[in-house]
């Protein structure tokens, strides 16, 4: 019997949504896409926002479905993409995240720090590519910015491309957080090429505002959220504390695919088999991490146990932030009453109280600026050139010092 390929979902977001053909649909089906189901868009963002479960399959599809507005949008205005440089910007978006892991900001700092998701994206869509005969090639062209027509890359991964519009968006959905939301359908309407650049025409200069700064909202409001910083950080510890205790042989309960990570130190430089580390990476989602965590909430360790029930309970690090470093004399505190509350070595303090930075900037017209196409059709300005948009303060980072310790150590 024939499977019916032309599928159409009913996204939250956008509406009904078709994929563009039956290769897209068996891409979908592969089981390093479906994995996606389980992997959360926003990490620990639900414990902020409760709304905030999405997941990165929900995130791809979006994406997709921009990609191909935008690939009609522009191919009306007169520019040539052939039907294998389309497909190939399809299969870019598409799976431009697949080599995301659980919570994937806090894995690359705990336990696989040699590798990002960006390379990890590549290799996987590498062996993809042998799987399905080599018709991804123009894709992962597009998205290693290899492909001769630029501007197909810039719709991937730029200050401005179908990534950003459908995370914005998307996540202004499920957290309830309106302010930042964009008009992404607006912005896609005026995208053009100039020069085999991505531009934007010159009346959708306002749209492109509103999403710079809703962009900053998000950052400052969702992303970068004290309480979610406070979670992300908990993870981490855990995470590193796990590590420490396997490699250490501390009996310690874990899926084979977290503890193929836990035992092993992973760099490009060291890994004995691609092969084998994409099959044990494909199966690591957020039920391999927090099943873990459960279990550790009873385990001999005082560290691990205490932050795996902060986790568990959403009992986390109290947080404070301000503009200045925090000094030494400010974790002192916190440190003596460590020595007073637990019977713990002090090289393991730092599980408990530490201190850091977080740092943000809005658009970067140093990078790849946002191009506006004057009316007159035959020049373009960088985005804050003209007179209707002063980007000074969005293009400045912003730097934020954060203070992190357990509720148990606030004073009275």
């Amino acid at each position: 019997m024939s499977i019916n390929k032309n599928k159409i979902f009913n996204d939250p977001v956008y509406g009904f949504i078709t994929l563009p053909n039956d290769l897209i649909f068996d891409i979908i089906e592969h089981p390093w896409f479906q994995r996606l189901r389980r992997i959360r868009q926003l990490g620990l963002t639900h414990m902020v926002y409760p709304g905030a479960l999405h997941t990165r399959f929900h995130h791809a599809l979006g994406a997709l479905h921009l990609m191909t507005e935008a690939i009609k949008s522009i191919k009306s205005k007169g520019h040539e993409i052939t039907n294998e440089e389309e497909f190939g910007a399809y299969i870019a978006i598409l799976l431009h995240d697949i080599g995301h892991g659980p919570f994937s900001h806090a894995l690359e700092n705990s336990i696989v720090t040699g590798i990002s998701h960006e390379t990890l994206s590549i290799l996987m869509i590498e062996e993809l590519n042998k799987e399905f005969d080599g018709k991804l090639s123009i894709g992962i062209e597009i998205l290693k910015n290899n492909y001769k027509k630029k501007f197909l890359h810039q719709l991937v991964s730029s200050q401005l491309d179908m990534d950003r519009l459908d995370y914005l968006n998307r996540d202004c959905f499920y957290t309830g957080v309106m302010e930042g939301t964009i008009g992404s359908q607006r912005i896609i309407k005026m995208l053009n090429v100039f020069n085999d650049e991505l531009v934007v025409d010159e009346k959708g200069l306002y749209s492109i505002e509103k999403f710079i700064i809703s962009r900053r909202l998000m950052y400052w409001q969702v992303y970068l959220h004290k309480t979610v910083l406070s979670a992300e950080n908990m993870l981490v510890n855990i995470l590193k504390r796990a590590k420490e205790l396997f490699q250490n042989d501390v009996e310690l309960f874990t899926t084979p695919a977290l503890s193929y990570f836990l035992d092993n130190n992973i760099s490009p430089e060291n890994l004995k088999s691609k092969e084998e580390f994409l099959n044990v990476f494909s199966q690591l989602d957020d039920y391999d991490i927090y099943g873990a965590i459960k279990v550790w909430c009873n385990h001999s360790d005082i560290v691990l146990s205490r932050l795996s029930k902060g986790m568990i309970n959403r009992k986390l690090y109290k947080i404070s932030l301000q503009l200045e470093n925090f000094d030494s004399s400010s974790l002192d505190v916190f440190n003596s009453r460590i020595e007073n509350q637990w019977s713990i070595k002090k090289e393991d303090y730092h599980y408990f109280v530490f201190a850091g930075k977080i740092s943000n900037r809005d658009y970067n017209p140093q990078g790849e600026p946002i191009k506006i196409l004057m009316r007159n059709q035959d020049k373009i300005t960088l985005l804050g050139d003209d007179e209707n948009m002063d980007v000074a303060m969005l293009s400045t980072p912003v730097n934020k010092y954060f203070l992190c310790y357990l509720p148990e150590l606030a004073s009275d």
